[in-house]
């Protein structure tokens, strides 16, 4: 299939990998249901520890490193085996952890649109983020830049399946949280 261009940014459509990206493998992936792609982009926020951003401890708990006695909090986390497609730092920088084509371990029990196990037709989208501070300006203009290309690279995908983590697991999860400008995402995509 080759590469699918949006400006500057591309995907190799057959390895599912964006050039624009630092790559980081995860093991915490695996292929999605036959016949099942990828519709919705889950934006999920996170640091580590809780509240504090930057340091090795994302690509840590990514990659099943993540060193319990780092920090009190990871205790609580040890064993934990999740992942996200990809990663955009405070500084807009990316990292991908998992092809968009496979399954990342992102959403957890989930539900959308009356269909469960969410991870088989999403691709996890995390924020350095908490869910009271506010993102930064070049975290929205870098996540418009990746909608718009995972829309031209898959077809099942539109740039209005777009939802938080708090909307597939309300309860449960608060992600991306109340600091996160919907509005906003939504002005760029335009």
């Amino acid at each position: 299939m080759g590469k699918v261009v949006s400006g500057k940014w591309w995907i190799d459509a057959d390895s599912g990998w964006l050039a624009n990206a630092r790559h980081v493998v995860s093991p915490n992936q695996d292929e999605r249901p036959p016949g099942m792609a990828a519709e919705w982009v889950v934006i999920h926020g996170i640091s580590l520890p809780p509240g504090e951003f930057g340091g090795p401890w994302i690509d840590a708990l990514f990659t099943n490193r993540l060193e319990a006695a780092a920090h009190p909090y990871f205790d609580e986390i040890r064993g934990l085996r999740v992942s996200a497609h990809i990663l955009i730092a405070r500084d807009g920088a990316l990292t991908q952890y998992v092809p968009f084509h496979k399954r990342a371990w992102h959403a957890g029990e989930s539900m959308l649109k009356g269909r469960c196990r969410c991870n088989d037709f999403t691709i996890g989208v995390e924020l350095e983020g908490a869910d009271t501070v506010p993102y930064e300006k070049m975290q929205y203009q870098v996540l418009a830049n990746l909608i718009n290309v995972l829309a031209g690279a898959y077809p099942a995908f539109s740039k209005e399946r777009i939802v938080g983590h708090s909307d597939i697991a309300p309860g449960r999860k608060t992600d991306p949280g109340p600091a996160f400008e919907w509005m906003r995402l939504k002005s760029l995509l335009a």
